[in-house]
């Protein structure tokens, strides 16, 4: 690796962990939302390649925690969503990672609306047929602030996503993921 690379690499790290002039951290101690009792979300390895969005964050949810093994991944698609409207199913389907995590996918339901930190998305369930890997299930959740975007792919170790739905939506909601998103997204 070349000195030049080594230096725009650690300058592009620098950038995203600097937005704004603060600092933004998240603990890689486990997260517990709702209390010492409820869901310990731990942060993960981004363990994607990098396409045109970046890379985003990555949590694991153990299955004594969440009912099954849930590993989540969040992003910000900044500039990507459609300003005037609200997101409905069809751009759910079209700015979901499920691509990250299988194959072929079938929608199990039509989504429903969603809140988080005071942002209107939609959440959607899904069958997910993996790469080389058993169907599995997944649930995307895409929301936003004005022209901006986050978009959160759960992928789920059971057959029914919306029985881990409240244990994701209460993360979404926790302050680490608020913290990152108002960074992420510039709010």
């Amino acid at each position: 690796m070349t000195t030049s690379r080594l230096v725009a690499i650690v300058a592009g790290v620098a950038f995203i962990a600097v937005i704004g002039g603060s600092m933004v951290f998240l603990s890689a101690e486990p997260n517990h939302v709702g209390g010492r009792s409820g869901p310990v979300w731990a942060e993960a390895r981004w363990p994607f390649p990098l396409d045109q969005w970046g890379g985003g964050r990555a949590f694991h949810c153990k299955a004594q925690d969440c009912g099954s093994e849930v590993d989540l991944y969040l992003r910000a698609k900044i500039g990507f969503c459609n300003c005037t409207s609200a997101i409905d199913d069809d751009e759910v389907d079209r700015v979901g990672d499920l691509d990250l995590i299988g194959g072929a996918r079938a929608a199990l339901a039509p989504g429903r609306p969603v809140e988080v930190h005071g942002m209107h998305g939609r959440r959607r369930s899904y069958a997910v047929a993996g790469r080389g890997a058993p169907a599995r299930s997944a649930l995307t959740i895409a929301f936003h602030d004005r022209c901006d975007m986050v978009v959160a792919t759960a992928a789920v170790g059971g057959d029914a996503p919306a029985a881990q739905e409240d244990a994701v939506l209460a993360f979404l909601n926790s302050e680490t993921v608020l913290r990152w998103a108002q960074a992420a997204l510039g709010l």
